[in-house]
């Protein structure tokens, strides 16, 4: 389609970070159509790959574009920002709209000094609206694992929105998912970890302190022997001598690495892989029909 080797393809992502292509799990490259329409279209316009990439970023066309969506934010336009993500849903996963889409889109509207805007809280609110819709269309827990997520954040943090996308990939993985917030007293605590049973918790959000942390996991392996302790997005400082494992920074690797440590003979058959992308949308202003 852009009549280059896959050489060139893959250098211009090295230097450009554009276009920027899915891993599948046997690692092959997977491009979106979109940004190859698009980065076709300002090639032939400029015959410069440099100045094509930025243009073709500027425009940001396609359904399943982050600039769109952060336009649609920006205007406060409710009703366009569900129609860009429905369309998103048609030619990615919800997993990938998720992250790549309406995630980032989110972030975009963060202040650098910190600072609050009517944008981002109404881009935010919108997300956790319209994941937490979602949520209820996951389909029952498919899997004996349970999984307590722990999150320190606040609300308008951008981390909750993290936290939030994360509880639901594992349910939409089968895993019994219980998100919880650290304010809990450690005995009343207990309670909910006898109930779900966990083999893994989950430590994200950073309005706690280290103490506070040191006691929870200490109540949750009270009540729960054996679980094993995971840190998503920095929620435990990195001192080199922590026996926490790290997910990262992205809610689709997290679920994968996790999952892969719950149960690695699934990982090894690709048993952890997201939903396909379907192309019916929902009515306007409603959240779509996902299909498992």
């Amino acid at each position: 389609m852009l009549g280059v080797s896959p050489n060139t393809l893959r250098s211009w992502e090295r230097r450009y970070s554009y276009p920027r292509p899915h891993r599948s799990p046997g690692g092959h490259r997977q491009y979106a159509l979109n940004e190859i329409e698009s980065l076709r279209q300002t090639l032939a316009e400029t015959h410069n790959v440099s100045s094509a990439v930025q243009l073709a970023r500027e425009r940001g066309e396609g359904p399943s574009s982050p600039m769109r969506l952060t336009t649609a934010f920006g205007a406060f336009d409710e009703e366009k920002a569900n129609r860009l993500l429905e369309e998103s849903l048609a030619v990615r996963s919800f997993e990938r709209s998720v992250e790549e889409v309406l995630l980032v889109a989110v972030e975009s509207h963060v202040d650098p000094a910190g600072r609050s805007s009517a944008e981002y809280e109404f881009a935010w609110r919108f997300a956790t609206g319209w994941m937490s819709a979602l949520k209820r269309l996951s389909p029952p827990a498919s899997r004996p694992d349970g999984v307590l997520v722990l999150d320190a954040s606040a609300a308008l943090d951008l981390d909750a929105l993290y936290a939030q996308a994360l509880e639901l990939f594992l349910r939409r993985a089968g895993i019994r998912t219980l998100l919880l917030s650290p304010a809990i007293e450690p005995a009343r605590l207990q309670r909910a970890v006898r109930a779900l049973d966990p083999s893994a918790v989950v430590l994200t959000g950073r309005r706690v302190t280290l103490d506070s942390i040191g006691r929870l996991v200490y109540a949750v392996r009270g009540a729960a022997g054996g679980v094993v302790v995971f840190d998503f997005r920095g929620a435990v400082p990195d001192t080199g001598a922590s026996t926490v494992s790290r997910l990262g920074q992205q809610p689709i690797a997290a679920r994968d690495s996790l999952l892969a440590r719950l149960d690695p003979s699934a990982a090894l058959s690709g048993g952890f892989l997201e939903s396909r992308p379907h192309a019916a949308s929902a009515p306007a202003g409603r959240s779509p029909r996902l299909v498992p």
